[in-house]
């Protein structure tokens, strides 16, 4: 692990910390949104990782103990989700830090964990992420706001417009 990362479970006091860095560099997180995010920690619902890099925070990464993608759901399987690194502090191994830490916690009660990821370019370098620590598709095709899209569907390439993914513990 690098030494200029630490990874920890955020705290009540984050949720200002995480919404004025968040919107200093364009991450579209209301504060009511990240304020949610802590209340569902508290309630077990969501745990929320923080990095920090050099100490100023780097990005954040949370687990689903339910998942709003209804296999997942079926299947009990948790869902990594909402992955965030501050842009000019990519390719510092963050990214790999925070879900080395979510998997950890993850395969302590789970054998399997999921993923989403995004088809356009933006998500390309969490594509590539996914795929070098395992994660495989889940073989139920491309989705749309969690449902199936349908070959010969329109639908707009937006951050709903998903593929999902699975790893098993190893």
């Amino acid at each position: 692990m690098n030494n200029s990362i630490k990874v920890r479970q955020m705290t009540d006091s984050d949720v200002e910390l995480v919404y004025q860095v968040f919107t200093e560099h364009d991450i579209k997180k209301p504060r009511d949104y990240i304020l949610r995010c802590w209340e569902q920690n508290v309630a077990g619902e969501r745990i929320t990782l923080l990095a920090f890099y050099q100490g100023q925070f780097a990005g954040s990464l949370h687990l689903l103990a339910t998942s709003h993608y209804p296999y997942f759901v079926g299947n009990g399987i948790p869902e990594v989700n909402d992955f965030n690194v501050i842009p000019p502090l990519r390719n510092h191994g963050i990214g790999h830090t925070l879900i080395e830490a979510i998997e950890n916690i993850a395969f302590e009660k789970f054998e399997i964990v999921g993923i989403g990821v995004g088809l356009y370019k933006s998500y390309g370098s969490a594509q590539r992420l996914y795929a070098k620590r395992g994660y495989i598709p889940d073989g139920r095709g491309v989705m749309y706001k969690e449902q199936p899209v349908d070959p010969g569907a329109m639908v707009c390439v937006d951050d709903d417009l998903n593929l999902y993914f699975t790893k098993v513990k190893p």
